[in-house]
Order: C-alpha cells, then sequence, then structure tokens
C-alpha cells in the first residue's frame, strides 16, 4: 500500500513554538520534489516534545497541506497503549492515509506483549498501520515471527524496519505476503533493501536531498539498478554525517545552513557540536548543497 522514497519530516520550531510557515514549505519543498509521502510527528520530527495538542495540530495541519497530493502516514505511536489509540484516532478523524506506530519505548514488552500492543490498535482504529522497529530508540527489537503474525492483521500493512540487521530484513520479506511493505528505516540500507525486496524507505535524508532519494528509488523499480546503485553511494557520506549526532540534530543543522528553515531545537536536543557540524558542512559542499 506505501511504497517509495517517504520523508520523516522534521518540525520547525521558532521561538519555541512550531513555525507553520515553515513547516508548510517543507511540505511543498517535498511534494515538488518528488517525494511518495509524507510522515509527520515520527522520531525525526522530535514528536517526544512535542505535546499532544501540538501533535494533533501538526498532523492536522499536513493533511490540510498534502490535500491528498501524496500520502500522508501519521505518527501516533507512545509506549502507553491507550495514549497510542488516541493519537492513531486522531489521525484518522483528520483524513491522514495511514499511522505509523513505533513499539513501545522504556516500557521492554515481550514480543505477545508487542504483538497484543499493535493488534489492539489495529482492531480499535480503522486505518492503515506501519509498524515501526527501531531498536536503538526504544530498547525492544521486534522479531521476524512476531511481524508475520501482525502481518495477518487487515490493516497492518507494513513495517518500518530499523534495526540495521539485513538478514531480520530478509526474514520479514521472505515470511510475510507480497502485499506487505517492507520500509527501510535506515537511509543507507534503502538500496540494500530494494535488492532484497524491500519496498521503499521513511527517510531522514529526504529532509535534505528529497529530489536524490526519490530518483534513487525511481531508478530502481524502473529497472535502471546502476543509476540507483550510483546515487545510493553518492549519498552514503550524507547517510553518515545525518547520523554524526542524534536525529534530527544534523538533519536540522543542514537544512539551516541550506537556508531552508531555522534549525531549532527542543531540549534535551542541543545544537549540534563544532567538529560533527565542520563535517556535516564539508559534505553538503560537495554534494553541491551549499
Amino acid at each position: 500500500m506505501f511504497e517509495g522514497a517517504i520523508v520523516a519530516t522534521v518540525t520547525p520550531f521558532k521561538n519555541g513554538k512550531v513555525h507553520y510557515p515553515s513547516l508548510k514549505k517543507l511540505i511543498e519543498r517535498q511534494i515538488s520534489s518528488g517525494t511518495d509521502g509524507i510522515v509527520p510527528c515520527g522520531t525525526t520530527g522530535e514528536s517526544a516534545t512535542l505535546s499532544y495538542e501540538e501533535h494533533k495540530k501538526v498532523i492536522e495541519f499536513t493533511v490540510k497541506t498534502v490535500k491528498g497530493r501524496v500520502p500522508v502516514i501519521a505518527g501516533t505511536g507512545s509506549n502507553n497503549t491507550e495514549e497510542a489509540l488516541m493519537l492513531t484516532k486522531h489521525a484518522k478523524k483528520v483524513g491522514a492515509d495511514g499511522a505509523l506506530v513505533i513499539t513501545p519505548y522504556y516500557n521492554k514488552p515481550t514480543q505477545e506483549g508487542l504483538y497484543q500492543h499493535f493488534k489492539k490498535i489495529a482492531e480499535t482504529v480503522d486505518i492503515p498501520i506501519i509498524v515501526y522497529n527501531v531498536p536503538s530508540r526504544t530498547g525492544v527489537n521486534i522479531l521476524p515471527e512476531t511481524v508475520v503474525r501482525l502481518s495477518k492483521i487487515d490493516n497492518i500493512v507494513g513495517i518500518k524496519e530499523a534495526s540495521g540487521n539485513l538478514n531480520q530484513v530478509c526474514e520479514i520479506i521472505r515470511r510475510t505476503p507480497s502485499s506487505f511493505s517492507v520500509l527501510s528505516g535506515d537511509d543507507f540500507l534503502t538500496y540494500p533493501m530494494l535488492c532484497v525486496g524491500g519496498r521503499g524507505v521513511i527517510s531522514v535524508a529526504s529532509n535534505v536531498v528529497p529530489d536524490q532519494m526519490a530518483a534513487m528509488y525511481d531508478a530502481f523499480v524502473s529497472g535502471d539498478v546502476k543509476t540507483a546503485q550510483k546515487i545510493h553511494y553518492r549519498l552514503m557520506p550524507l547517510f553518515r554525517a545525518l547520523f554524526l549526532e542524534t536525529n534530527p540534530i544534523p538533519a536540522k543543522t543542514a537544512l539551516g545552513l541550506m537556508g531552508v528553515i531555522e534549525p531549532e531545537l527542543r531540549l534535551p536536543l542541543t545544537e549540534m557540536s563544532p567538529a560533527p557540524k565542520k563535517e556535516l558542512t564539508r559534505v553538503l559542499r560537495a554534494l553541491k548543497l551549499l
């Protein structure tokens, strides 16, 4: 259902508040660059520091701005199942096309707990759901066996896989229906995952180079694998640079250096340190983005 170069958008701030003119600018930039979908309020959108009111408003604003031109997959996860339900219900109400739901963090649920968490959300809210697996952030890894069980629930339509484990990715693709979308959650694994049957990426790098991420995906699916591979290797230094510090610090810093938005962050995230920022700047210049 969901595939392609999908962006996990940053949330722009100004003087501590969400800056909606900048968010509109980001959305329009993505759509004009060929991005296949937009994810507001994910990890890259600093969802953990948004109030419920802000979270809901960002999703509603994104849906209204996009106007159906590409799918909007709202980040609605929480480590509290009832909170995740509340946010997912709101996303459905305001017209989001899908929900990206992270595995509960901090609680460290068992595999059965993970299954029951997603099952309850899917059975309660009639919206397509993408499971989001990012063990480095959450402290828990959803195993292929659990993903297979979840893939049998009609409106659980895919997974954003950010475990960094290509073997796990292959197991999920091998054991789930062909209609189940396995999306990369790591930019550097997008091309390898496409090669083993992945359907695209929910990308941090697309904030910075939306046209090039879209071009890589489009080249691959059109059969021009060599061009896709060439773009992948050209962007590898950027993929590394965007994780020199905690995401989305480098992504927002890059957008600030490029003059797209103000690179304001919310505590506990802070301004990028001088040495990593210097390396990020070098990479952006090498790619002719500055």
